[in-house]
């Protein structure tokens, strides 16, 4: 039956909507029957003018007024659409309820907004959709902090903020120390847990304004406003205080913790969060270095930046020399200590630069590894060493690699295609390894050094004495030969010290059958004393130093083999 059929507005109702019609001329506003059931706790007096109403708006009470007033007219019986999403309430202690009002406004005769009809709807839960929404993409899922994306957002506003009103601010990253051993001797879970403590501890320690997000797996980036130098490291010191003071309890038991803290003056030291980033980052690794759990903030440094400087010229030398194939190679012999003939000589990068000058080893190899350049100028040196012994058979020759290209995968399928193609050059070809960068995997070293021996191949370690090779690893790595740092052979006639160490060294060798050169001979006295203890092999300034000229080559043919 008709009848059964409920009255529109109680349909309204019963959907959390209710319809209205708004004479603007009056600012009476007539709304359907049972409205009062979606504007609940709101007396009716205040739905019943336009003023009225707009009083119960949040955030802004003229939302409505403005949005008649902002879209273009449409002229006609239909009206101009329009629709708007606002929050009311009678009182801020009363819940805020959210309200998705679609509607037409009419125009009167001067063309301005005369009447207005639409329907509300309650839209809580879509509402607190979008808040939830939006908290998953600002903040960490598990601390609940800021993330990394909102947390350099906020500091990017903070300090355009302290330099509009010319305040100090700080900018911390603190680290939790050692979270990778939590890991393997634990467990991910409980390694969650720590970073979750941590936040906790350090979240307690805030003050009101203070802004906490998590910066990466183990670090946690702070914003500290209104603080100065001193502040800050009063404020730094209760952060490390409260991690390492108690131990964290999990489910396996308590787990010590300590953390370190880098951190920077913001606008004093950093005009932007990038320059805030970097600068927190540069203090935090150097406060690891010092020892765990300190903390260290940043402060200008003419020699740090003028090296900065130095390593920025050289490392666009370093590219552009690759490109314009001005990596060239030097040769030092290394001689029998007993006959003195040559045994083979070490091939020593350089650089020749365009106003002639040339630039050594030393001035380039440092900056190669500190920049990531040192796996191209090495498979530059392989190029031009397998190119020498391709093309002259009586050679034998040296070349001096990082760990770190040992681990390349290109460079030794640049050096297996090399060998392959040039039969007889693997054979008149030494590996040295440099001794003073550290071995991180000593097993994948073993694997590219087998590789290598079975080409015909011999290894070397070079500056062995000065670096993190022990003994042990010589023997694990099949090493052929060890060269001992030259800073323990140079003054070997005068010091005692350098004596006992390098036959100590010599005498160890000796004892594993692997072949010792002594670097840096620099007189008759020391090479008198390394050919009594058992040394092989000597180079240095005795002997002679690297030189461009090659001894294997008559005096009229020193033009370089052809090389790509």
């Amino acid at each position: 039956m008709i009848s059964d059929v409920p009255q529109t507005s109680l349909i309204l109702a019963s959907l959390g909507q209710a319809a209205f019609v708004w004479d603007i001329a009056t600012d009476a506003i007539v709304w359907s029957d049972h409205a009062a059931a979606v504007f609940a706790d709101i007396p009716p007096e205040q739905l019943s003018g336009g003023a009225g109403f707009a009083k119960l708006i949040e955030p802004e009470q003229s939302i409505r007024a403005n949005v008649l007033l902002q879209s273009a007219p449409v002229h006609g019986e239909d009206g101009t659409p329009y629709r708007i999403e606002y929050g009311v309430r009678v009182s801020s202690a009363a819940p805020l309820i959210q309200i998705e009002e679609t509607g037409r406004w009419f125009a009167g005769p001067g063309g301005r907004p005369s009447r207005v009809q639409g329907i509300v709807r309650i839209n809580n839960e879509r509402h607190a959709r979008d808040e939830q929404l939006l908290k998953l993409a600002q903040h960490d899922p598990l601390t609940g902090e800021h993330n990394r994306t909102h947390l350099i957002a906020t500091l990017a506003e903070t300090i355009e903020e302290a330099q509009r009103f010319r305040t100090s601010c700080a900018f911390m990253l603190i680290c939790i120390d050692h979270l990778a051993r939590i890991n393997e001797a634990f467990g991910f879970d409980i390694a969650d847990g720590v970073i979750l403590e941590v936040a906790q501890r350090i979240r307690a320690r805030l003050r009101g304004g203070d802004v906490l997000g998590r910066f990466s797996g183990n670090k946690f980036g702070l914003i500290l406003k209104n603080c100065s130098v001193d502040d800050m490291t009063i404020a730094a010191e209760r952060f490390l205080a409260g991690i390492r003071d108690e131990v964290v309890p999990t489910s396996s038991g308590p787990v010590a913790v300590t953390a370190s803290i880098g951190a920077v003056s913001v606008p004093r030291h950093a005009r932007s969060a990038d320059e805030a980033i970097n600068r927190a980052h540069e203090t935090l690794d150097a406060a690891k270095r010092r020892r765990a759990g300190s903390f260290a903030t940043w402060r200008p440094n003419v020699e740090r930046d003028a090296q900065r400087r130095v390593n920025i010229r050289v490392t666009d030398e370093i590219v552009t020399a690759l490109n314009e194939r001005r990596i060239v190679t030097a040769f030092e012999p290394v001689v029998r200590i007993a006959t003195r003939d040559a045994a083979f000589y070490e091939c020593l990068v350089r650089m020749e630069q365009d106003d002639g000058r040339v630039l050594l080893a030393p001035d380039i190899v440092p900056v190669a590894e500190r920049l990531g350049l040192i796996r191209l100028v090495d498979h530059r040196v392989l190029e031009l060493v397998v190119a020498e012994l391709a093309s002259a058979p009586e050679a034998r020759l040296s070349l001096n690699i990082s760990p770190d290209t040992t681990m390349d995968p290109v460079w030794w399928a640049s050096i297996e295609s090399m060998m392959r193609a040039h039969p007889g050059v693997a054979e008149r070809l030494i590996i040295e390894i440099t001794e003073t960068v550290e071995i991180q995997d000593i097993d994948d070293l073993r694997g590219f050094v087998t590789r290598l021996k079975d080409f015909g191949s011999r290894i070397a370690i070079d500056d062995f004495g000065a670096g993190y090779t022990s003994f042990r690893n010589l023997r694990k790595l099949g090493v052929d030969i060890v060269k001992i740092d030259g800073a323990f052979v140079q003054n070997l006639a005068r010091s005692t010290d350098d004596r006992a160490f390098v036959q100590s060294l010599l005498e160890l060798a000796q004892r594993l059958k692997i072949e010792t050169v002594a670097e840096w001979v620099q007189d008759e006295e020391s090479a008198a004393l390394l050919q009594t203890w058992g040394c092989d092999y000597i180079q240095g300034r005795l002997i002679g130093l690297a030189s461009s000229e090659r001894p294997w080559r008559p005096a009229g043919d020193q033009a370089r083999p052809a090389v790509g």
